[in-house]
């Protein structure tokens, strides 16, 4: 990932002698495309770095939507802060999930691998995403995913409190407000190995009340349609477990015969 930002010296700085060696990225190195997409800070454009022709994702971070949330001290003089990021040809799984409905269980298994190897890793950087869904999931050239938006991630060292993420994915000691630890992300991959396999999540319900209801009281149930195998439900039965320090390890999860049967293990996920 680049960083280029706009400040309020950008004028001044442009009018300087362009001998110097570029030590960083501007606008000016780039040809700005299509929008790709809006998030919570800014929007997303489709780019090109003329120097190598090389595609990226050109993400623009507006310091007065940073105000809003109160996160803007992380910033001095910028007006915005552009990040390069690498460009996921085939945009959010979310949208692949809403065109098929719902996975096989060979591509969920998949899936579901590449994203325990991924968070093995993150979680080996003392890193807790926090809010794994399939928005915030992203499709490479290859169909290999790609995990985006830590905007709410945190380091391990202390236990945290704080609520955060989408209500679906949360677990119940986030809805409880009490302590949690990287194995809200274990919760929130079995919540999104369930939606993989059925098409929705598991805890959803028409009101919030009986969302937070259901998840802390870990009321899932397996429909009858569309069919799912046996390992499957146990595999998740074994993620979604209230007491965080019951719930099956990523590393054991890799060994599950589920993931063994089921998934390609010449897959992988890419962190971004």
């Amino acid at each position: 990932m680049g960083i280029a930002t706009e400040s309020q010296q950008e004028h001044k700085a442009s009018s300087e002698s362009t001998t110097t060696e570029k030590k960083r990225w501007t606008l000016n190195d780039f040809d700005i495309g299509k929008p790709l997409g809006r998030g919570k800070f800014g929007h997303v454009y489709l780019a090109r770095e003329k120097r190598s022709n090389h595609i990226v994702a050109l993400k623009v971070l507006f310091k007065s939507q940073l105000k809003q949330s109160q996160v803007e001290h992380q910033l001095r003089r910028e007006k915005r802060v552009y990040l390069i990021l690498e460009y996921a040809a085939k945009g959010e799984l979310y949208k692949e999930l809403q065109r098929c409905k719902y996975f096989s269980e060979r591509r969920a298994a998949t899936y579901v691998a590449s994203l325990a190897r991924a968070l093995i890793y993150c979680h080996g950087k003392h890193v807790i995403h926090r809010d794994i869904k399939p928005e915030n999931l992203l499709v490479g050239a290859q169909g290999e995913l790609k995990i985006a938006d830590f905007g709410w991630s945190v380091h391990t060292f202390n236990r945290r409190r704080t609520m955060c993420g989408t209500l679906d994915y949360l677990p119940p000691e986030m809805v409880e407000s009490v302590e949690h630890d990287s194995n809200v992300d274990i919760w929130s991959l079995g919540v999104l190995c369930y939606e993989f396999l059925y098409g929705v999540p598991p805890f959803e319900a028409k009101e919030h009340s009986d969302t937070y209801r259901r998840i802390i009281q870990v009321d899932l149930k397996f429909p009858p349609k569309p069919i799912v195998s046996s390992a499957a439900k146990d595999l998740i039965s074994q993620m979604l477990v209230k007491d965080s320090s019951q719930r099956l390890p990523l590393h054991k999860l890799l060994e599950h015969p589920w993931i063994v049967q089921y998934a390609d293990p010449l897959a992988f996920t890419r962190v971004d």
